[in-house]
């Protein structure tokens, strides 16, 4: 099965890119193309045409784009900074995320 270091609703920081520095909220993860989509951040300019039967406006809309994985880092709940994760086994048996810095526990 793959596996990334972010997942739905983490909090992460963009590394690069013209967002970067900021952070927000993950909305969806793609694990096929490595890529993430975060609130608020990454927006592209969609164009739509009116439609009144669907009760669409036409115009110029702000939409979010995904990001790469390898531009994202998780942000840790304790350190309050973006850190590195790594993989434990927990004594359940699950495989878990860790902050390095601090040896938090990302997932609940």
């Amino acid at each position: 099965m793959l596996s990334l270091h972010i997942k739905k609703n983490d909090l992460v920081c963009v590394l690069s890119g013209k967002d970067r520095g900021k952070t927000g909220k993950v909305l969806k993860v793609f694990l096929d193309k490595n890529s993430a989509i975060v609130e608020g951040l990454h927006n592209i300019h969609k164009h739509t045409k009116p439609n009144p039967q669907k009760n669409i406006k036409g115009g110029i809309l702000p939409k979010e784009s995904p990001i790469h994985a390898s531009n994202l880092m998780v942000v840790c709940k304790r350190c309050n900074k973006h850190k590195r994760v790594k993989f434990s086994i927990a004594q359940n048996g699950r495989k878990v995320r860790v902050c390095r810095n601090c040896n938090e526990l990302l997932d609940a």
